[in-house]
Formats: C-alpha cells, structure tokens, sequence
C-alpha cells in the first residue's frame, strides 16, 4: 500500500491551489477568447464569419448579414467583459451565447466540427461557474 508523501493537512490545500490555479485558467481564457473574437467581427481578420451565420438568423432579425455578426462582436466583447468583471454570471452567459452558436451551426447544417468544438468550450464556461463561488476577485 502506497501512503501519500503529502501530510494529510495538506491535502486540502493542495486541492485548493489547484482549484484557484484552474480557476485563473478558465476565467483568463474565457476573457481573453470572446473579446478577441468579438473585435474580429469587425475585421474579419481570421475568417469570413459571416459563411457561420444561419439564413435563419437574418430572416428572424432582418439585417445584412455583416451587420448581424457587429452585433454578435458586441455581444462577445459584453460577454469576456463580464467573466472578467463578474466570472459566475459571465460565465452563464458565454454558456447561453455557445449553445445559440451551436444551435446556429446545427440549423445552417454543416460545420458540425465547430459545433462539437463549441460544446466543449461550453463545458468549460459551466465549469467556470461551478468554480466561481469559491474565488471571488
């Protein structure tokens, strides 16, 4: 039987450490990630993201389609705003807003990769928010 060369006091803080340390991690990229790509909708500097947008989307809200995507960009920038300022609701809502990308990607029919990628991120947020009660900034 093998015995842990941490004493058991310190188990609990270890687990704590990483708990911070994952925390960081998640509350950082979820920041950083949706600001950078809300500031792309305006470029364009990464890819066409209009060529992800459902013809659905604009037949609900009737906007050219590079109009949709400025209001999707504020909506990122608002949403990395908030996990960094607010990291429980921030989080919920980078959660809500993956799942309506994911909706769209499925609705469009095609870019199930993307779609699957995005579930994961989504993951992730809810992940942030299960952690955001213990470390407030």
């Amino acid at each position: 039987m093998k015995t842990s060369p941490l004493p058991a006091a310190a188990a609990p803080a270890v687990a704590a450490a990483a708990q911070a340390q994952a925390f960081l991690l998640l509350r950082t990229v979820f920041t950083v990630a949706p600001i950078l790509f809300g500031l792309d909708k305006f470029t364009n500097l990464l890819t066409d993201w209009t060529m992800y947008l459902a013809p659905a989307a604009t037949a609900v809200v009737p906007l050219p389609a590079q109009n949709f995507m400025y209001i999707v960009g504020v909506v990122e920038i608002v949403a990395g705003i908030a996990v960094a300022v607010r990291p429980r609701f921030g989080s919920l809502l980078v959660a809500a807003w993956l799942l309506g990308i994911i909706v769209n990607l499925l609705v469009l029919g095609s870019f199930y990769d993307v779609a699957l990628r995005d579930f994961g991120l989504m993951v992730g947020a809810l992940a942030l928010n299960r952690l955001s009660p213990r470390h407030r900034p």
